[in-house]
């Protein structure tokens, strides 16, 4: 059995490797998609572009209600994440 493990080894290590990575690439993206404050930054920013006249009435809500699903799933993505912990 050992003798399998060491002819595997030059295949299995970056297996591995490659495994975490993706899931350290997931977990950050997961952050930034489900940050709060981010996604509150985002709609001021869009509130400040409204006010401006840079964006139209139907673009900023469009753009609103996709922030406001966005902070619904954050909040429910926080809670989950809570609840398992």
């Amino acid at each position: 059995m050992g003798l399998l493990k060491l002819f595997t080894f030059p295949v299995s290590v970056p297996v591995a490797g490659g495994k975490w990575v993706l899931k350290t690439i997931l977990d950050q993206a997961e952050r930034q998609h489900y940050d709060v404050g981010a996604i509150q930054q985002q709609m001021a920013e869009l509130a400040e572009q409204y006010q401006a006249g840079l964006v139209g009435d139907s673009e900023f809500d469009r753009r609103e209600e996709a922030l406001l699903e966005r902070l619904l799933e954050a909040r429910e993505y926080h809670e989950r994440k809570a609840a398992q912990s």
